[in-house]
């Protein structure tokens, strides 16, 4: 049985369940992280010293960093899984897209998740929220570019691409007290992604 340590509203172990979910593949998880805490006590630091979430355990072997997981995943239990082709220029179109999520949507889009959800109204600097939610726009407009004449990221496939990208989607879509601006081709994207089971069931609830 497979362990996954974090708590269900970390938008990284989301797209760590719904990656499972489309794998049709069992597994127990942990809470950690935030209120529930565990992820500073030491027995959690001995299995990831980052102290983050998540972490997966697989019969003795230990794994964090969620995209680095989603790919184990795909790679161990896919059997020639179409979440992740091994074909060279699609596989690596798919890593682009982990990447980018990683070193330029989520530090764009962490402030502006914050000050609109975790963040007491009173207590938040309007002027940067604005400068924020401006630079996170610009973001999800070049995705709205791409997505034009494509059904999925990369191609007509459903991939490990729209698992990372679509969790972090839904809370563009999921914001409240901001005004978005029409993205045609990202709003037909997340549509699609809103039909699977696994985004139902992992990732269609309230940002909290």
């Amino acid at each position: 049985m497979i362990t996954i340590w974090g708590r269900a509203n970390s938008v990284n172990v989301q797209k760590v369940l719904w990656c499972c979910d489309e794998l049709v593949l069992p597994y127990e998880r942990i809470d950690a992280g935030l209120q529930f805490g565990r992820n500073n006590e030491p027995d959690y630091l001995a299995m990831n010293p980052t102290g983050k979430i998540p972490t997966l355990v697989d019969d003795g072997f230990v794994l964090w960093e969620s995209n680095s997981i989603l790919r184990y995943l795909v790679l161990q239990y896919g059997e020639s899984s179409l979440l992740y082709p091994s074909e060279p220029k699609l596989r690596s179109s798919i890593d682009r897209w982990l990447d980018w999520s990683l070193t330029t949507l989520q530090p764009a889009e962490r402030p502006v998740f914050w000050a609109l959800v975790r963040t007491p109204a009173a207590e938040r600097d309007a002027s940067k929220l604005a400068t924020d939610f401006s630079a996170v726009t610009l973001l999800w407009r070049l995705l709205d570019n791409h997505l034009q004449g494509r059904f999925f990221l990369e191609g007509e496939k459903f991939t490990l691409a729209d698992i990372v990208i679509g969790a972090y989607a839904k809370r563009w879509f999921g914001l409240d007290g901001v005004e978005r601006p029409p993205l045609p081709n990202l709003e037909r994207w997340y549509s699609r992604l809103a039909t699977r089971p696994g985004f139902k069931k992992y990732i269609d609830f309230p940002l909290t």
